[in-house]
């Protein structure tokens, strides 16, 4: 899948969440659980190599956060 479009979708779910909840902590744990539940896993995996590799580039805070916070679980799960 294009990266271009992942960032685009990942920066409107976490766009979203952010208008629906301005706490910021509980925006990025919506947006972290929403790419769990309904992206696919290779969807999962291109956005976590693309903030791993290339620092993330085009994302926005809140979900460059989110996907830090599946980097982690996904380290601890090769780790575990």
């Amino acid at each position: 899948m294009d990266i271009h479009h992942l960032v685009a979708m990942a920066n409107q779910i976490a766009d979203f969440f952010r208008t629906a909840n301005p706490d910021r902590a509980a925006a990025v744990a919506a947006t972290a659980q929403h790419l769990r539940d309904f992206w696919e896993p290779r969807m999962r995996r291109e956005i976590i190599a693309h903030l791993a590799g290339g620092g993330g580039e085009g994302l926005n805070q809140i979900a460059r956060d989110a996907v830090r916070v599946l980097e982690s679980e996904a380290s601890a799960k090769a780790t575990g």
